[in-house]
């Protein structure tokens, strides 16, 4: 049943609890749902929005003044190595669905709290692995004009790079679903894998608070001036530069503003103590990146999606 709301909050959800309400608001748990909202949106001439498990995402307080679409489509089928899902998919599901059937190449994202579709809009990764490494092919809502299209894409079609891909540039595609290629292993050390996984994601990030994971991207060598890159040369992993490592070494870790604040336990983390407004988020964003700039001529970049400022 096509049914739309209006004025919901949220910060019920996102992980991170923050955000004002969404103007209407609507759950997609199929294609047809997902066409319906869209069309209802473009005849009211109002823009929408896409939400995920709301990990990766920083609401307004003001919220969102248009339509949210909050994507429910959580088929998904294992066939031989091969996972066809449905963007709104958790990862986790896939992971622990992966795990019975001995199949190995997940593992790294365990832990990883958001949706099949957001995971590749932004190509997550962890540990040396990323979403993008598995994509086989996607399928996207083409949403130009008045006929909604269905296209298939394949890996190279994705232009996966870090944190990035295709789909953060073309706004018009929205992420359906997925096959992921996977490789038989073995069940027990994948198990393994993914407790040493777990445990490292415990003991490294602020997991007891809300938040919305990572807030800025590593930074590329590329990128870091050669003296930074000397006095960091330990802290660099895969070609990439920590951001918590700067952050950390700008003197900024437990600094606050409202209820929001720079984890002490991990820089690149912004947690919400209870009762955080996106606006102290905000400030704490600009801090960050204005401290970083200033002692390491280094240009931080955001991982979260900033939604409705």
């Amino acid at each position: 049943m096509f049914q739309i709301k209006e004025r919901i909050p949220l910060k019920g959800y996102t992980t991170f609890k923050i955000g004002g309400p969404a103007r209407y608001f609507f759950v997609a748990k199929s294609k047809e749902d997902l066409k319906n909202g869209i069309l209802w949106a473009k005849k009211k001439k109002l823009s929408f929005f896409i939400l995920g498990a709301g990990s990766n995402v920083l609401f307004s307080d003001k919220g969102f003044n248009g339509l949210v679409i909050k994507l429910q489509n959580t088929q998904y089928e294992i066939r031989n190595t091969n996972v066809i899902a449905g963007a709104g998919v958790p990862l986790q599901k896939l992971v622990l669905e992966a795990v019975k059937k001995g199949l190995s190449g997940l593992e790294n994202l365990a832990g990883i709290p958001g949706t099949l579709g957001g995971a590749i809009w932004g190509n997550a990764g962890a540990f040396g692995r990323e979403i993008g490494d598995l994509v086989e092919e996607v399928k996207v809502l083409d949403v130009r004009g008045s006929k909604l299209e269905v296209k298939k894409l394949k890996k190279e079609d994705c232009k996966f790079g870090y944190r990035n891909s295709i789909f953060k540039r073309r706004k018009n595609w929205i992420i359906l679903e997925a096959t992921l290629e996977l490789k038989k292993g073995n069940k027990k050390e994948i198990e393994e894998k993914i407790k040493e996984i777990l445990k490292l994601r415990k003991e490294k990030q602020p997991l007891e608070l809300p938040c919305a994971g990572s807030v800025f991207k590593n930074v590329p060598i590329k990128k870091v001036p050669k003296k930074i890159q000397e006095k960091f040369n330990e802290k660099i992993k895969n070609g990439f530069l920590p951001a918590g490592v700067l952050i950390e070494a700008a003197g900024l870790k437990g600094f606050q503003i409202g209820g929001a604040k720079i984890s002490e336990k991990h820089a690149n983390f912004i947690v919400n103590l209870g009762g955080a407004y996106a606006k102290d988020v905000w400030k704490l964003i600009q801090k960050i990146k204005k401290e970083v700039k200033r002692k390491f001529k280094i240009n931080l970049e955001e991982e979260i999606k900033l939604a409705g400022f």
